[in-house]
């Protein structure tokens, strides 16, 4: 157990003693309720992309008739990214993300009641609020309480959640969809998250490096510090010293400071491709393979394919970063993921099923590689003070990406079909690419995070 500093008065360093102590079961606790929070975030936020098949059929509507149904949840998503940085930031990531689930439950599950496209289009809206409000808030609460060498790894796991919600949503709409059609899809959809968001609010502690920037709040930090196995006595202070030699001024503006002006511009463009090519796929992956004509079963379950790819190829790419640092590991996976859908263009959907869910997998693993570790280089570019906001932003910026591909994914699989749909995906990320090959301050591998010491392996 590591002791906390017992000499009157003396400070400690609350950083060094989160980054370099050991992982509890109570971090890991909150990692995993943290997880959670984004398994439901996922679950929730692709139930759309299964549901519009059914949509379409019902409502006797096109593709293109639908994507400001589509746009709108991903406006709302990039508003609630950027929104609930700055407020984590301000009043803590407990209560953000709290409501952030409780949020995207309550109108997922309205979206049941909903009688056309315009109702479901401002219900899409409010629970985008709370599904990109609780991606921030969730990696920055994992990454706040994760020692430095396993930070990379948990961060990841927790974000590779939203692939492995996707696919648990893949497979509870194959079943609820035949039995009690779109709408128990949503009811049932969102009741699951409203329920969750309860048990986060009694059992969800604040970020320690939160509180210990708070005067005010360290009597509570103290009483975590001890769930935490590490006891401090009543006239202990509390300082950050190792981010505070980095930072300046906190704030959005402090995002465009020359020391980080180009990581945030590269990350935000990385972001912004990703995104592009990945919700080109949770939105419209279903409806060009039924364009192609599989059946509405099947084509969800290319996007299952996709998902489960992702959860294999996120961690396994956390694990290589871990190793390696980001810049390789992202680089090769973003040449993985431009391979692999040009490769797809080349087989013939209607009868090589087989080989097409083969290589949607693989294409799934490669872009989630790249997209959830991008949350740990975040995580690692900027400081406490800035790291919800930082996140926040990045993402928010890459929702415009998202936002896009509700409008070019019903465009290109209307004017080109399957091929031109994967061409989209292909050239996303190819751009992707050089936008993270500009990032200049990457996480280091392990052996030049072992030469560098202590001092700032990752704060």
């Amino acid at each position: 157990m590591q002791q906390m500093p017992q000499a009157p008065g003396l400070s400690v360093d609350i950083g060094g003693l989160l980054d370099h102590g050991p992982f509890t079961p109570m971090q890991r606790a909150v990692v995993m309720l943290a997880a959670f929070a984004i398994i439901m975030d996922g679950f929730d936020g692709q139930l759309i992309g299964f549901a519009i098949p059914a949509l379409i059929q019902e409502w006797g509507i096109t593709r293109t008739a639908f994507a400001p149904a589509v746009a709108a949840g991903l406006l709302g998503m990039a508003v609630g990214s950027a929104g609930a940085g700055l407020v984590a930031d301000r009043i803590g990531r407990r209560m953000v993300l709290t409501a952030s689930v409780f949020l995207f439950g309550a109108a997922t599950c309205a979206i049941g009641f909903a009688p056309d496209v315009a109702t479901i289009a401002a219900l899409r809206f409010v629970a985008g609020l709370g599904i990109g409000g609780a991606l921030p808030s969730a990696s920055t609460m994992t990454a706040e309480f994760t020692p430095a060498h396993r930070r990379t790894l948990a961060v990841t796991a927790t974000i590779v959640c939203y692939p492995l919600g996707g696919m648990l949503a893949g497979l509870f709409a194959t079943a609820i969809l035949p039995l009690l059609g779109w709408r128990g899809l949503f009811w049932i959809g969102g009741a699951l998250p409203v329920a969750y968001s309860m048990l986060l609010l009694t059992a969800l502690p604040e970020s320690p490096r939160y509180l210990a920037r708070r005067q005010p709040r360290w009597p509570e930090l103290r009483r975590l510090l001890a769930r935490m196995a590490r006891p401090a006595r009543p006239d202990t202070a509390f300082v950050d010293a190792v981010e505070q030699v980095a930072e300046q001024r906190a704030g959005f503006g402090s995002l465009f400071e020359a020391s980080r002006v180009r990581d945030t511009l590269a990350i935000w463009g990385g972001f912004f491709m990703v995104m592009l090519a990945t919700y080109s796929a949770f939105s419209w992956l279903p409806t060009m393979l039924a364009a192609e004509g599989l059946p509405m079963t099947l084509a969800s379950s290319g996007l299952t394919a996709y998902n489960l790819g992702g959860v294999l190829g996120a961690l396994g790419c956390a694990l290589a970063i871990t190793r390696f640092g980001s810049r390789r590991a992202l680089i090769v996976c973003c040449i993985g993921a431009a391979l692999s859908a040009f490769a797809l263009k080349g087989i013939d959907i209607a009868q090589n099923t087989s080989w097409l869910m083969l290589g949607l997998g693989l294409h799934g693993m490669f872009v989630n590689a790249v997209q959830a570790p991008m949350y740990a280089l975040c995580a690692y570019v900027y400081p406490t003070i800035v790291r919800a906001t930082g996140t926040a932003s990045a993402l928010s910026f890459g929702r415009l990406g998202a936002i896009l591909s509700s409008f070019a994914g019903a465009a290109v699989i209307t004017a080109g079909g399957a091929s031109a749909y994967l061409s989209l995906l292909g050239f996303a990320m190819v751009f992707a690419l050089v936008a993270l090959a500009i990032v200049k301050r990457h996480i280091p591998g392990r052996a030049r995070r072992e030469a560098a010491g202590p001092a700032r392996q990752y704060a």
